[in-house]
């Protein structure tokens, strides 16, 4: 029976602007203008929803139009919505995306600042059913390590994706998650944090997998999956799996991309649904699904409304 997948992490309304080519600083540009729910905790659950799990999410909320449209969502994707309501506006983002699907996005947190450790414990009875719990940096760190030391203390498979990337990173956070997922930019961040090597995010996808390994490995105790945009990903495990294996890529697979905005969490919310699921034992194919749903998620604009309705196989 597949498990239940439990996030914890940040809503915002997205306010996305469309250009051909994203500004230069001190540029004016000329685009349009769409409004949408995102923040990276929503997006994984929508994703993690949408892949085939039941999902419970976790957050703070305002008491305004935008939590509003938080719940509406939620309800109409059969997501279980449990929201601490807080004196703040519910997060936002301004996002702007080019003609290619790149785009630069500031976030300002409001609510999703605010979530405490005491609304964290008494989310429990979600821990007792769920298989896989998946956060973010997009809330209080102080919750993140409430809701990562539950599901450890519980028995339940712990995801951190540390996006977004921060140089500050508390790295004790890591030694509670059983996987850690970060991007390109997320990685050389948090090699920068643990005392490792400079290195330019465009650098990784050249980097030899011995050496791309080694550096995975004094990271992290945990599985490290790097995500590489359109060139796939790297998977570092702990040990050999069944194929003889301790490292390896996942090719980037062909997508008529005009959005990457939220492909990441594609990404995370799509492998928490497969590691819930029938694809609980097999990382590898876990990790590919992932792989193909973050690629279909690229296909449509926005952030939680385009993640794809698609379940994981057994291989």
């Amino acid at each position: 029976m597949a498990g239940r997948v439990l996030v914890v992490g940040s809503f915002n309304q997205d306010h996305v602007w469309t250009c051909a080519a994203l500004p230069i600083g001190g540029q004016t540009v000329s685009g349009s203008y769409a409004t949408g729910p995102g923040g990276k905790g929503f997006n994984q659950a929508i994703a993690a929803r949408r892949a085939g799990a039941e999902t419970v999410f976790v957050a703070a909320l305002g008491t305004d139009p935008p939590a509003d449209l938080a719940c509406e969502l939620a309800q109409r994707d059969g997501l279980e919505l449990r929201a601490e309501r807080v004196a703040a506006p519910t997060g936002c983002a301004a996002v702007v995306v080019d003609a290619e699907g790149r785009n630069q996005i500031v976030v300002a947190p409001g609510a999703n600042a605010l979530l405490t450790t005491a609304f964290i414990a008494a989310q429990d009875d979600a821990l007792r059913h769920a298989a896989v719990l998946l956060t973010q940096l997009e809330i209080d760190r102080g919750a993140v390590r409430a809701a990562l030391a539950a599901a450890r203390a519980r028995g339940v498979r712990t995801i951190l994706n540390p996006a977004p990337a921060d140089a500050n990173l508390d790295c004790s956070l890591l030694g509670l998650a059983d996987i850690v997922t970060p991007n390109e930019t997320e990685f050389c961040a948090l090699l920068s944090a643990t005392g490792g090597p400079a290195l330019r995010p465009e650098a990784l996808i050249e980097i030899d997998d011995a050496e791309l390994h080694a550096l995975c490995r004094s990271v992290s105790a945990a599985i490290v999956v790097i995500t590489l945009g359109a060139a796939g990903c790297f998977v570092s495990l702990q040990s050999v799996d069944a194929d003889g294996r301790q490292y390896f890529r996942v090719a980037g697979l062909p997508a008529d991309a005009i959005d990457t905005t939220g492909a990441g969490d594609a990404f995370n919310g799509a492998l928490a649904a497969a590691l819930a699921g029938p694809l609980a034992d097999d990382f590898g194919q876990a990790v590919a699904f992932a792989n193909r749903y973050a690629a279909r998620s690229t296909e449509k604009a926005g952030a939680a409304l385009a993640m794809p309705f698609l379940t994981p196989q057994p291989s």
